[in-house]
């Protein structure tokens, strides 16, 4: 399967009649390696931050997580396994895996329940293949 394939089929699902806004795989450095078409241009120091936040758990917490420019407030989450952020209405689930980032981007009506459980499923399942 390809990866743009796991983006469309796997993050874009629906979830009791809601869908992620936005969603993507990409590396640990960077790359992106398949995103939905309204995933928002990011900057690498953007990425940066997200991985050292996985590194140093609680980096972020002071500033926020940025991702295309926009500010989330860091909620609970998973030291070293799962970022969570706030901003809204909506919010947005970061899964690390061996080699990426799963991350999600929600809206209302979907809750930030539903991101996290469409995120970290295929976050653990790519753990699971060693990825």
């Amino acid at each position: 399967m390809s990866w743009q394939a796991y983006v469309d089929d796997h993050l874009m699902c629906e979830i009791e009649g809601n869908n992620l806004t936005s969603a993507a795989i990409i590396g640990l450095d960077g790359s992106v390696w398949a995103q939905s078409e309204a995933f928002p241009q990011y900057k690498p120091e953007e990425i940066d931050a997200i991985v050292k936040d996985f590194e140093e758990p609680g980096y972020l917490a002071p500033t926020g997580l940025f991702l295309g420019g926009t500010k989330y407030m860091v909620i609970q989450g998973e030291p070293g396994a799962v970022i969570r952020g706030k901003k809204g209405s909506g919010g947005v689930t970061v899964k690390k895996t061996g080699l990426a980032l799963i991350i999600g981007i929600y809206d209302e009506p979907m809750t930030p329940g539903q991101c996290n459980m469409i995120v970290e499923r295929l976050g653990d399942y790519l753990l699971e293949q060693g990825f």
